[in-house]
């Protein structure tokens, strides 16, 4: 009989961090891509790609704030939270107030 162990392998510790990591990365970069088009008139500041970037960070450290107080993934308020923090990154590079 084989002891089974908690050890969680190289590759399954990258399958976790890449799915935790997705979210934030789709979102920032769906916003940085859309977001032009959207707000027409708003001065647009650096590339798509700084955007996107900017965006996925604000994400990702949402959903990390959400791991610490929430103490586990997966919870709504983390994904809201998620939401708005890649939509505060892609207002303050459209420039949105300045209209």
């Amino acid at each position: 009989m084989a002891l089974y162990t908690a050890a969680m392998t190289l590759f399954a510790l990258f399958n976790h961090l890449l799915n935790f990591v997705a979210p934030a990365v789709f979102v920032g970069t769906f916003l940085a891509l859309l977001a032009p088009w959207v707000v027409r008139k708003s001065v647009r500041r650096g590339s798509w790609m700084v955007r996107a970037l900017s965006n996925s960070l604000c994400g990702l450290c949402a959903l990390l704030g959400g791991i610490w107080f929430f103490g586990h993934d997966g919870k709504m308020a983390s994904y809201l939270a998620l939401v708005v923090a890649s939509a505060a990154s892609q207002f303050y590079w459209m420039q949105a107030w300045r209209k």
